[in-house]
Order: C-alpha cells, then sequence, then structure tokens
C-alpha cells in the first residue's frame, strides 16, 4: 500500500510515460508493470490513496511571476482601488477604471423558436442550434462608482479597443475629468508605452496602467 501511495505522489514522466497526470487506471497498470503488485482493482486502489486524500488526476494551474517589477506595478493598481497616485489621495474630478476583453463569444441562433411557459411547464428551449461567428465583448468597469460600458466587436484588436476608450470619454463626467486613470493587462492591444502615448495623445487627461505581466485586472 505504502508504495502504491508513493507511485501516486510521483509525476508520470519520471517513469518515461507521455502523461500529464494520473488516473486510476494508468496508475493501476503502472503498479502491476512496475512489479509493485501482481494484480489490483481500480476500486482497491481508489480505496488505497483516498485513505490519505491522493488525488493525483486532479491538479491546479499555477505560474512563476516572470516580471521583475510586480511588486511596484501591482502595488500601484492596489493604491488607485485605495483612491490613491503615487502617494497622494485622489480628487473628486479623478476616477479609476478596469477595461478587459471576453474574445471568441460564440454567437448562436435556435433552429427552432422558444415556446413560452404554460401551467406546470417551464419555458421550453431548442436544443439544436447553428453558428452565426464569433463576437469579442469589451468591458470597462468604474471602480469606485460601480458603472459598466461595454460594447461587441467583430474581433478583438486596436480599433476596437479605441472604440471603447473613445465610448467612455465623450460622455460626462470622464470627458471634462481631471484625470482617469484605466487599468488594463498586457493584451497584444494595448501594450507597452508606445499604446499609452497613442491614448495619451488623443485623451490627454487619460493615463493608461497596466498590470504586471501574466496578471489580468483583478
Amino acid at each position: 500500500m505504502v508504495a502504491i501511495k508513493a507511485l501516486a505522489c510521483e509525476l508520470p514522466s519520471r517513469r518515461g510515460l507521455p502523461l500529464a497526470r494520473w488516473s486510476v487506471s494508468e496508475l493501476r497498470k503502472e503498479a502491476m508493470a512496475s512489479g509493485i503488485v501482481a494484480q489490483i482493482s481500480g476500486t482497491t486502489l481508489w480505496r488505497w490513496l483516498g485513505q490519505d486524500a491522493l488525488r493525483p488526476w486532479r491538479h491546479r494551474s499555477w505560474i512563476f511571476p516572470r516580471d521583475r517589477h510586480f511588486a511596484q506595478k501591482a502595488g500601484r493598481i492596489l493604491d488607485l482601488y485605495q483612491r490613491r497616485w503615487k502617494g497622494a489621495v485622489l480628487g473628486p474630478q479623478d476616477y479609476v477604471l478596469c477595461v478587459d476583453e471576453k474574445t471568441s463569444i460564440q454567437a448562436r441562433r435556435r433552429k427552432h423558436p422558444s415556446l413560452p411557459p404554460a401551467a406546470g411547464r417551464p419555458t421550453y428551449v431548442e436544443h439544436e442550434y447553428t453558428r452565426a461567428g464569433a463576437l469579442a465583448y469589451l468591458a470597462a468597469w468604474d471602480v469606485h462608482r460601480a458603472k459598466l460600458f461595454g460594447r461587441c466587436e467583430r474581433r478583438n484588436g486596436i480599433a476596437g479597443f479605441d472604440r471603447l476608450i473613445a465610448q467612455i470619454m465623450r460622455r460626462a463626467p470622464y470627458r471634462s475629468a481631471r484625470r482617469v486613470f484605466v487599468i488594463v493587462d498586457n493584451g497584444s492591444c494595448h501594450r507597452g508605452r508606445r499604446t499609452a502615448e497613442r491614448i495619451r495623445a488623443k485623451w490627454p487627461n487619460l493615463t493608461l496602467v497596466h498590470t504586471p505581466v501574466h496578471a489580468s485586472w483583478p
């Protein structure tokens, strides 16, 4: 039993297996192939592992921070959430927004119309559908005013991002605000200093604030 549990705690690659993680069936085959046991059932193996809450077939993704300035970049965003910028408190004419994109949202059309609810029966929605392409949803959230702005675009890109910014900046109170801080991740359509300068040239009161690499806005 101890050898089985030790095997479950190994990475399959250490045994030359082309597996990302163990399954019960793969553990069973390897235990018998390596001579740990002559024969064992999947049920028994599952029960043995369950005694120590071992579930090697489950996994959680994680990543090492790559940005050398992670703490500095994350800190200024947290400060903005607390209405501070470079050590000073934001004024009543300063606004903070977060922007992100949800790409490749599949548009579907049901093959038959839905049926309304009736006595003792819920709404019936047809299971079959036709694909009507994909859309990108771009959204901005005013952190301190709890206001949402959004738009759909045929595809994600610089032009769509610029249209969302214009949608925000052409309306009050952002149009006449003292400062508007827009927090974005490092997606290709708004990455880097050049984008920040381009946006600032069109909207002088807007400051683009990037999250650390591999961090979306929280």
